[in-house]
């Protein structure tokens, strides 16, 4: 059996498109407070699915707020972050798991460069996917239940966009 895959690395995809060509349009506290909402209510049941008792997923989206806020600074937030990206490291035996955790610890970092929201489809898009199917199912499988759930980020994205932004970050993709 092969690899499963750590995430969805086809950017040409029409469904990762069309959420790019919206986040280049939004601005920065806009791009991470929708990538941190969305982490927590879709992204984060499945991590604590498998790992209940592991907060530090909900440690980062609460530092991502905070700093969002104003209440904390830069580096206490990514120490926070920090933790998520750990979690994900020692999570690689459950990919949905792993998935998750990367997923939060992009979208938490959204605050500090803007770009990392793409990082709440490219990994969290597949941890739906494996939740759903298992990390066995067939690639194009996975695809289709990713494709899905982007659609469901990119509606997501603009109920949550501001009409005619006049700070839209300034993104280079380097991806």
């Amino acid at each position: 059996m092969p690899k499963p895959r750590k995430m969805l690395s086809d950017l040409s995809a029409p469904y990762i498109q069309s959420l790019m060509r919206l986040i280049e349009t939004q601005s920065k506290p806009t791009l991470a407070n929708w990538a941190v909402d969305y982490s927590e209510r879709v992204i984060l049941p499945i991590w604590s699915k498998y790992y209940p008792n592991d907060p530090r997923p909900q440690r980062a989206i609460n530092a991502a707020r905070e700093w969002l806020r104003g209440a904390i600074k830069l580096p206490q937030a990514k120490a926070a972050i920090l933790e998520c990206h750990a979690a994900a490291r020692e999570s690689d035996l459950i990919p949905a798991a792993q998935a998750a955790a990367r997923t939060i610890g992009q979208s938490a970092s959204t605050i500090h460069s803007a770009r990392h929201c793409l990082g709440l489809a490219l990994y969290g898009a597949l941890a739906v996917a494996y939740d759903t199917l298992g990390p066995e199912a067939a690639w194009e499988q996975l695809e289709q239940i990713a494709a899905k759930e982007c659609e469901d980020m990119l509606n997501a994205l603009r109920d949550a966009a501001v009409d005619n932004e006049s700070n839209p970050a300034k993104i280079i993709w380097k991806c």
